[in-house]
């Protein structure tokens, strides 16, 4: 299964939101890559041999996203909403954009190269000097614990949700209560927190 990574280059933009047009190269991008994203939600979170499945999706489609089982457990809390003992490293970033008064505008997934996804983390600042987007390029685990923290819109570019794979079968049979294999301990369903 793809699993999701970042590309290592730290690159990001930045721009004015007021209009997409005349803005500059990097507002351009990022007005283009909002036109040309497809909305999906969490569906849910699967316990798998090698971490955990994210399923992603819409009443179109359903795909699945391999990462750690240990983001699966953060993106889960944060779904639910769930009390922590102490803040977790999404929890210092969040509090760092409270901060700064960052918001969190959306995240894009955008692509899959060697069975790797990689991801686009859209924030928005606005104060008396006026307003700024950038944009960060970062693991599509961190952008989904952080869009559920934030309860913010994740989004998929549409030429990559066209080429993955629908699993919105498998997600409805493991839902069904039927057992695909990939839970071992007995099924548990999936749903938008995590089992």
């Amino acid at each position: 299964m793809p699993q999701g990574g970042t590309r290592g280059n730290g690159q990001f933009t930045t721009g004015r939101a007021e209009a997409c047009v005349g803005q500059g190269e990097a507002l351009e991008l990022i007005c283009e890559m909002k036109k040309e994203a497809v909305p999906v939600q969490i569906r849910g979170i699967l316990p798998a041999n090698s971490g955990a499945a994210i399923f992603l999706g819409n009443d179109e489609k359903v795909f699945v996203i391999q990462v750690e089982a240990a983001m699966a457990s953060v993106i889960g809390m944060f779904l639910r909403d769930a009390p922590k003992e102490r803040p977790l490293t999404h929890d210092l970033i969040n509090s760092v954009f409270k901060g700064l008064e960052v918001k969190v505008e959306r995240i894009v997934i955008t692509e899959l190269k060697n069975s790797t996804y990689f991801a686009r983390l859209i924030l928005q600042q606005e104060n008396e000097l006026g307003r700024k987007i950038v944009e960060v390029d970062a693991r599509p685990s961190d952008c989904l614990a952080i869009a559920s923290a934030h309860k913010a819109p994740i989004y998929v570019s549409a030429a990559l949700f066209a080429e993955v794979d629908d699993m919105s079968e498998y997600l409805d049979r493991i839902n069904e209560g039927g057992n695909e294999g990939g839970n071992e301990g007995g099924n548990e369903g999936v749903s938008e927190s995590e089992t």
